[in-house]
């Protein structure tokens, strides 16, 4: 039993059910923790932080016990030394075989929409089919877009290269299941998210995105890296802000 865990929910005042509600999980979940089952990462963050207890002292070993380098080699699928050689079939397969989630946070993906002239259709039709699909641009008025294009020498091109690339998804706005965000923030790495897989494209100071390393990954059991990827497109995405495509071109001809 954890011993620690059920003191401390005691001592708050919080119930197994109500711990289940936080976590989003079932209530059997909670039971099975306080039977000693460790909770995933992000699960042990959100009862440490509402229980106001340090993850280590309700889990103290979780934090000794090391990560198998042949666990952490197993969720890295494919490395590609840059974003332009990865086939087209592979975006197209993992995009298709999505059932759940589909998620990319960019700052243009100019490229996401001119290597498939049908990406708007086929998002569509996914999310048709029960996908969540989730796309968070950078804001071409944004702070953010504005240090990146000076960073790369390219001035202003970046703002306009996300207006352009906006341009392929006006038919999802609105469209049930899908939504479509503006973020101003740091992007250390785009990120595309299909499911249990995610193809993260880290980015290298003054260089774009696509003369940079692609990794592909695959969740599996034992490692957090696509869980902690997908944990930063959580953080970024509740900080953006739905794009509105009337308010932008409103805006921009305020501009001009």
């Amino acid at each position: 039993m954890n011993e620690r865990l059920r003191s401390a929910l005691v001592q708050r005042g919080i119930t197994e059910e109500d711990l289940a509600e936080l976590c989003s999980v079932d209530p059997k979940t909670v039971g099975r923790w306080l039977s000693g089952r460790v909770p995933h990462r992000r699960h042990r963050f959100v009862v440490a932080k509402h229980l106001q207890v340090d993850e280590v002292y309700l889990w103290p070993n979780d934090r000794q016990r090391p990560v198998h380098l042949e666990a952490l080699r197993s969720e890295i699928v494919e490395v590609y030394p840059n974003r332009a050689s990865v086939p087209r079939d592979v975006w197209i397969s993992l995009l298709l075989g999505a059932v759940k989630h589909i998620d990319v946070l960019v700052f243009s993906g100019t490229f996401f929409a001119q290597t498939n002239p049908h990406i708007a259709r086929m998002l569509q039709e996914r999310a048709q089919a029960g996908v969540k699909v989730r796309l968070c641009f950078g804001d071409p008025y944004g702070e953010a877009v504005a240090v990146r294009g000076r960073e790369e020498g390219i001035g202003d091109t970046l703002a306009a290269k996300i207006r352009a690339s906006l341009t392929y998804y006006r038919a999802l706005v609105g469209a049930p299941g899908c939504e479509v965000r503006l973020h101003d923030t740091t992007l250390y790495n785009s990120i595309f998210r299909y499911d249990d897989q995610l193809l993260v494209n880290p980015h290298i100071w003054g260089q774009p995105a696509s003369a940079n390393p692609l990794f592909q990954l695959r969740r599996t059991d034992g490692t957090d890296w696509c869980d902690r990827y997908t944990e930063s497109f959580e953080a970024v995405w509740n900080t953006a802000r739905p794009w509105a495509p009337d308010r932008q071109e409103h805006h921009q001809r305020g501009q001009d």
